[in-house]
């Protein structure tokens, strides 16, 4: 079986494959998001800690969590589900999914290292790989370096270098970035819609008005004619 072990805190991965069933043995039975001791896996992982993240089995079906089955289960699947891509719109599909349980019939298992051990990993813990891009959003960027409100946002931006274009480095658009601009569109935009609503006030004012002279109108023309009709009777 082969292991792809993942470390969040380096940003590297390494392959390592194994065939003595006897050091998979605590791996058996155990579910996903389940964390193992990494000293049956030899000396060199000794002291760490593993959390199973998911796998393949030997046919290339990946494992689903919440399937608490160790082999293959055929479910329906909609959109917003793992191991489903929705190519049209409402579209559901039953497809193959491997359970949750690991077993002896998988073929890759990857693991997330929860707790570093004593010794180091060569390419897997000793190495600090950069991060490829920076954060996007605006709180992300001021939660990455520790910055106040009033820091300007835009200084702290991960650049990220092109040697092969024209262009030395590129920079992402930051999202929700309040900007002076953004407060003056946003106190034009309720200013208008205050001045609407005034002005619907007024017209609603104006109209029950007209609507009180139209109805004082109407009792008069009936007086009117009632008074008429006495004069012709007697």
């Amino acid at each position: 079986m082969k292991l792809m072990i993942a470390n969040p805190a380096t940003g590297q991965h390494k392959v390592v494959e194994i065939d003595d069933d006897n050091k998979l043995r605590p791996f058996f039975d155990k579910r996903m998001a389940s964390e193992i001791e990494g000293d049956c896996l030899g000396e060199d992982f000794k002291g760490y800690v593993f959390r199973i993240a998911g796998g393949n089995d030997k046919q290339g079906f990946p494992m689903k969590q919440g399937v608490l089955t160790n082999n293959r289960v055929r479910l329906l699947f909609k959109k917003g589900m793992s191991c489903f891509r929705e190519r049209r719109k409402g579209c559901r599909k039953r497809k193959s999914v491997r359970g949750c349980i690991v077993g002896p019939d998988l073929s890759v298992m990857n693991l997330v290292i929860i707790k570093k051990g004593e010794a180091d990993v060569e390419g897997l813990t000793d190495v600090m790989q950069p991060r490829r891009l920076g954060p996007k959003r605006a709180n992300h960027i001021r939660k990455l370096f520790s910055l106040d409100k009033k820091d300007d946002v835009r200084k702290f931006v991960v650049r990220r270098e092109c040697p092969d274009k024209k262009k030395k480095s590129k920079a992402p658009k930051i999202q929700r970035l309040i900007t002076p601009q953004l407060l003056q569109r946003k106190r034009h935009q309720k200013a208008v819609i205050r001045k609407r609503m005034e002005k619907g006030k007024e017209a609603k004012e104006e109209y029950m008005k007209r609507l009180q002279e139209y109805h004082q109108e109407l009792k008069e023309q009936k007086a009117t004619e009632l008074a008429k009709k006495k004069k012709t009777q007697e």
